[in-house]
């Protein structure tokens, strides 16, 4: 079951019209397809999707299955979206409520055990060494978990365990953490107990329905069977605008931490058939990723280009990542910035103008020096706008009647 239906708001713009799970990474591929890929890969062919904050893009790109091998008349991949149909439907409470209300999906899948899944995490895991863990122990529940810096802990479910690796103690997002053992947001789950838990959770009138704010807690008190799996390898979660760019520059390196042509461990997606990359005379590229379709006249430093982006000549792009049909026109300057797709920016116009870093007043994390431009703007020509900007989506030239100071919000706010 993979939860697929947050909003990812950190992430500003980027998941203002999709899902964060259906958001673009790495030019070619969408956020969810890494885990999509595990379950595959690890011999997982029933598979739940369960959506709830715009799905459309999401649904388009999963539709039957059909590049994971999951478009199956036995088990495949089924897209739970919520719906009202009697007293006990409704928009998902939380993420407890969310598996219980596909409660009958997990029953007919007639499983012994229930893994549960974030769709918006970037890193590879054979689920199948997890589940064999979890049978080992006899266990009712197993949390996989990482090691995480203390200074982050206080943003995960953090956990203690004993020699035999039982959990003694679990903490949801604790402000003042007491270790750095986090979970992942990854469970297997007897089906039998699962069923049990949901179940009894749905009738607390107390309960927020969720895994680490209350079914952890309450096994916990009930001294069920829960244990930890340690997970040593490369994972993160992209949920910032900041964490999103530096983990797409982590994949420029000559021996990046994730792997993106491992054979063994293939990442499945869903793309459309476009023409070969064309890098005209004149184009320099260097520790770039180019997606299929892209036609490149200017310059490409250390940035991903995803497919059909244009980068027009004199045009300059470095530490950027531009998404798919993005059109740089001749002259223009991209630095430090992420542009979504189908975005233009004009000729001669400048993103990630200037040395000024002062702190987006919209969003008081963004501070690095990442500038973001939505889905469909139009840049105009000559504009310049600083950093740390955010400017929204489906903007045109009446939208910008002087250039951008740094730390400035164009046509986007916060939702509350």
């Amino acid at each position: 079951m993979i939860m697929a239906g947050g909003r990812g708001s950190r992430l500003a713009v980027l998941s203002d019209l999709r899902t964060k799970p259906a958001v673009s990474f790495a030019g070619k591929y969408r956020i969810i397809d890494f885990t999509l890929s595990n379950c595959v890969n690890s011999g997982i062919n029933t598979v739940g999707v369960v959506t709830q904050y715009r799905p459309r893009s999401l649904t388009e790109h999963i539709r039957s299955g059909g590049p994971w091998d999951l478009d199956r008349l036995n088990g495949g991949v089924a897209l739970l979206h919520p719906y009202l149909g009697g007293q006990k439907n409704s928009w998902f409470a939380g993420t407890a409520d969310a598996i219980y209300q596909n409660l009958d999906f997990i029953r007919n899948s007639r499983a012994d055990y229930v893994v549960i899944l974030a769709g918006d995490h970037i890193y590879k895991m054979d689920y199948s060494i997890m589940v064999n863990f979890h049978a080992d122990k006899d266990a009712d529940i197993t949390i996989a978990t990482l090691r995480v810096d203390l200074e982050e802990a206080s943003r995960f479910g953090i956990l203690a365990t004993d020699e035999s690796l039982r959990v003694t103690s679990f903490e949801e997002k604790p402000k003042q953490p007491k270790g750095s053992l986090a979970s992942m947001g990854i469970y297997v789950f007897s089906t039998e107990v699962l069923v049990k838990q949901l179940t009894d959770d749905a009738h607390d009138a107390k309960s927020e329905h969720d895994f680490g704010k209350n079914i952890i807690p309450n096994m916990l008190t009930e001294k069920k069977k829960v244990f930890a799996f340690p997970f040593g390898g490369y994972w993160v979660d992209v949920g910032t605008i900041q964490s999103y760019w530096e983990t797409h520059m982590d994949l420029l390196s000559d021996k990046p931490h994730l792997d993106m042509v491992d054979r063994e461990w293939v990442i499945h997606t869903r793309s459309e058939e476009r023409p070969p990359v064309n890098i005209r005379s004149g184009a320099v590229v260097n520790h770039s990723l180019i997606t299929d379709g892209c036609v490149i006249e200017g310059s490409v430093e250390y940035s991903v280009l995803g497919p059909g982006v244009k980068v027009g000549r004199g045009a300059i792009v470095r530490q950027s990542i531009l998404l798919t049909d993005a059109v740089i026109e001749p002259g223009a300057i991209i630095d430090r910035a992420i542009i979504d797709k189908r975005a233009v920016i004009g000729r001669d116009a400048h993103i990630g103008n200037g040395v000024d870093y002062k702190k987006n007043r919209c969003m008081s994390g963004l501070t690095s020096g990442i500038s973001v431009v939505g889905k469909n703007t139009l840049i105009p020509p000559g504009l310049k706008v600083g950093r740390n900007v955010i400017i929204g989506s489906d903007l045109n030239d009446d939208s910008f009647t002087t250039d951008v100071v740094s730390g400035d919000c164009v046509g986007w706010e916060p939702s509350e």
